[in-house]
């Protein structure tokens, strides 16, 4: 299985202007740092998280169908742009949206055959492709405001402890308080 970003966020959660605000900066001269702090900080969050903040464009491409519902690594699906099964000479075939329904809001959001079973592939490797649309939603003000100021504390932690780290010191650790602000959205395994 490869999970591949086609297109990313049009926008971040947070601005910079709102970053130097939390951080109480003023003038431009770390704007590009501040920037690349946010991206890291979005991107961080969304991997703890397993989750797509701003609408975004993904691909999975896998090898064979898993048994039941095909479940996807990231969530929510917003929508399904093509689902395509590739024959042994790899020419693809797009499955009709009519043959399948997404179960995209679900905790572990899937994609189920509505006949109970998807076409096989002819190739042994990737024969499987599916274009999807994951996000909560496509503009920083749908993201929930305890996601949004995680974002803001990873920014400040990340901007005050710019010395290379060793991994597993204190100093390298994420605050508390961000796992805290972040733990009633986190998917839930037993």
């Amino acid at each position: 299985m490869a999970l591949v970003l086609t297109s990313g966020p049009a926008e971040e959660p947070v601005t910079v202007a709102e970053a130097k605000a939390h951080l109480r900066i003023d003038g431009t001269a770390e704007d590009i740092l501040i920037a690349s702090l946010i991206v890291t900080s979005r991107l961080h969050v969304e991997a703890a998280l397993g989750l797509a903040l701003i609408t975004q464009g993904w691909r999975l491409t896998l090898d064979r169908w898993s048994e039941g519902d095909l479940r996807f690594p990231l969530r929510p699906i917003q929508s399904i742009a093509s689902v395509k099964v590739r024959a042994a000479d790899g020419t693809p075939t797009t499955i009709t949206s009519e043959s399948y329904l997404l179960d995209g809001q679900a905790l572990k959001p899937r994609l189920i055959a509505r006949d109970g079973r998807w076409p096989a592939p002819g190739l042994a490797a990737n024969g499987i492709e599916i274009e999807f649309l994951a996000g909560i939603g496509d503009e920083a003000d749908e993201i929930p405001q305890p996601i949004r100021h995680a974002i803001l504390m990873l920014v400040t932690h990340w901007y005050e402890h710019r010395d290379p780290l060793e991994i597993g010191s204190a100093a390298a650790a994420i605050p508390a308080a961000v796992s805290d602000l972040l733990m009633p959205y986190r998917e839930v395994r037993l």
